[in-house]
């Protein structure tokens, strides 16, 4: 099949529509398939050779972050002529209901077009005002899916229709890493991994925790790993920031953690990053938002706190680096559940749903 998939995002930024759409282009282009992908690009030097530039992103406040995207009369112009080269059996356009490529793909032709929805938002009056403005090219879109069961809810809230629900995927074999001994505690290592610059990552959060931390485990390390610039003081030597790292050194991290916290505030539509540490065999302590939640399967394959709560994020880590047993168990289920998000296991799901609508 001829594949065209639309980034709303800039793919020099990390995120997880991102890196979704990147493993979804990687993993269709070795079925054999042809695959091109429009995404503002910034850096045209750091762009696999599949990904065509809807031009250079501007950024846009949007869901506690700066979403980085394109739109305007050039985003439009190189968006047709995109659609047009392409020629392609189905459009696959993420995130259509924001200010980006991918509104404009659904104004510029008529299909066969996928959707897929990613946000999730406890109510977001943006959207409920947009999606009656963008209702007409919403309607051009032949199937539509959502990332989690939350990210489908706010869909038919704000959009209506229905939505298959199919998780974000990733490669299980490159989270297979091997601990590192510098970033080794002889007091045990926990990790942190996400945007350093967005407040809703909870970053301060686990910062805050640390003095109770080092407290009961005074050669403790934390990792502090991910892109951005945070404006926060190193609490301590043995908070080591590691910027912003490569896939081999994300394994590496997780691998060696005893405990990998996701301490998010809130704004998570699915949790990727903890199927990533439960890929890697790292056991997973994390915020108690829906999203989370859904994916540690209630505490079966994670524990949970309440967000922004500092002492009970402290409490929960120093209780699980006390319990090898508890962290032995939460490593066994996350490893063996994590292979059900492989890219294996979910892109059949997908291809039924480009095969059903490519055949319009």
């Amino acid at each position: 099949m001829r594949i065209g998939v639309v980034c709303p995002y800039s793919l020099g930024t990390p995120g997880g529509v991102q890196n979704h759409v990147r493993d979804l282009a990687e993993a269709l282009l070795g079925l054999g398939h042809e695959v091109s992908v429009l995404a503002p690009v910034d850096d045209a030097d750091n762009v696999p050779p599949y990904v065509v530039s809807s031009g250079r992103a501007v950024g846009v406040p949007y869901n506690g972050s700066v979403a980085r995207v394109t739109f305007g009369p050039r985003t439009a112009a190189r968006v047709k002529n995109w659609l047009a080269d392409g020629d392609f059996d189905v459009v696959h356009v993420h995130e259509p209901t924001t200010p980006s490529a991918s509104i404009i793909a659904l104004w510029s032709a008529d299909g066969p077009f996928v959707a897929t929805f990613h946000t999730w938002q406890v109510r977001s009056r943006a959207m409920s005002v947009a999606s009656s403005l963008l209702r007409p090219a919403l309607e051009k879109i032949d199937a539509r899916i959502a990332v989690s069961e939350n990210a489908r809810s706010m869909m038919v809230q704000h959009v209506g229709g229905e939505a298959v629900v199919i998780p974000n995927g990733l490669y299980t074999a490159r989270f297979k890493g091997s601990p590192r001994a510098e970033w080794m505690g002889a007091d045990g290592t926990i990790s942190f991994l996400g945007r350093l610059d967005e407040p809703r990552k909870g970053l301060s959060v686990l910062l805050d925790a640390v003095p109770l931390l080092l407290a009961e485990r005074p050669h403790l390390k934390i990792l502090i790993a991910g892109a951005g610039h945070a404006d926060i003081p190193v609490p301590h030597e043995n908070v080591l920031f590691l910027g912003a790292i490569d896939d081999e050194a994300r394994a590496d991290m997780l691998a060696g953690s005893d405990v990998y916290v996701a301490p998010h505030l809130g704004g998570e539509s699915f949790g990727i990053v903890l199927l990533e540490a439960m890929a890697a065999g790292a056991p997973v302590l994390a915020s108690d938002l829906p999203a989370f939640r859904t994916v540690l399967e209630g505490g079966r394959l994670g524990e949970l706190f309440e967000p922004g709560n500092v002492t009970e994020l402290a409490a929960r880590a120093l209780r699980l680096l006390d319990n090898p047993v508890r962290r032995e168990s939460l490593r066994a289920n996350g490893l063996a559940a994590a292979p059900g998000y492989d890219w294996s296991v979910l892109l059949p799901e997908l291809l039924s749903v480009y095969e059903l609508v490519a055949r319009r």
